[in-house]
């Protein structure tokens, strides 16, 4: 659903803000407020612009420089914008998501899954010459089951599996939750064991037909594990108003731009809808 631009950038600047705390504003060694950069990003990845078509865009919108401090008739070059991805180091991008999240109504209640982002923009000669042959990113996130904000994500590319990247995002996050929802995926009794520890209802399926495997499932299917479909509800919703594939070369980039688009999920979810 598409939602007013200006209210928007509203919603991103408050959200950049807190997120960057006492860091907010302009550097001493001048130029753009910190903020801007970020909802610079958040308003590239929306409209799916390059770095010089969104400042070409920029001059076209007086009211939008205007809130985050740029003069139409001195735009900064595009890479400035660029570098400033690289400049902003991981914490400050899943603060970010974190803020972003805590605008939305979070009830404990949490699916555990896992998604993949393409990452085959560059040619056929730049992947062989760099000798890359993985082609996706894995994102494994947690999502709250009633107010769809993704609270936390976690990336990689070496195929970490289900049971490894799992209990790392719920470990960050055990003292806000209540309880999570995974797929048989997730299912390992080493997780569960130290999951247990935090007091969280694990409801995790389990592989198998045996009679303590049907039973169990039936069980977790009464206490809520149908509710764990509203982790692809925000993952669809993410890749269709916005791009699956990442246009990043570089890894750490392509994890930056993971998080700024779940983040960037978020926001949209309190802005106004037109």
């Amino acid at each position: 659903m598409a939602v007013a631009l200006l209210d928007l950038i509203e919603k991103a600047l408050r959200v950049a803000k807190q997120a960057l705390g006492n860091h907010a504003g302009k550097p001493e060694s001048g130029g753009l407020p910190r903020e801007a950069h970020i909802v610079a990003h958040c308003i590239r990845k929306e409209e799916g612009h390059t770095f010089t078509e969104l400042v070409d865009r920029l001059g076209l919108m007086p009211e939008v420089c205007d809130r985050l401090g740029i003069h139409p008739e001195a735009l900064p070059d595009p890479t400035t914008f660029y570098h400033s991805l690289d400049r902003y180091a991981m914490y400050v991008w899943r603060a970010l998501l974190r803020v972003s999240a805590q605008q939305l109504r979070q009830s404990g209640h949490v699916a555990l899954d896992s998604t993949f982002f393409e990452r085959d923009q560059a040619s056929q000669y730049y992947l062989q010459r760099q000798s890359r042959t993985v082609t996706t990113i894995k994102a494994t996130t947690l999502t709250d089951t009633e107010s769809l904000a993704v609270l936390d994500v976690h990336c990689c590319i070496e195929r970490e599996h289900d049971t490894k990247a799992g209990p790392r995002v719920v470990r960050r996050n055990a003292d806000d939750l209540r309880a999570v929802v995974a797929d048989n995926g997730f299912q390992d009794w080493h997780t569960e064991y130290e999951l247990s520890a935090y007091d969280l209802d694990y409801r995790v399926h389990h592989r198998g037909s045996k009679l303590m495997a049907v039973a169990h499932n039936a069980l977790n299917r009464t206490n809520g594990y149908p509710q764990r479909w509203m982790a692809e509800t925000s993952y669809s919703t993410t890749k269709r108003t916005q791009a699956s594939a990442l246009r990043s070369r570089f890894w750490y980039r392509q994890f930056r731009e993971i998080v700024l688009m779940f983040a960037l999920h978020n926001i949209k979810k309190t802005a106004k809808k037109l």
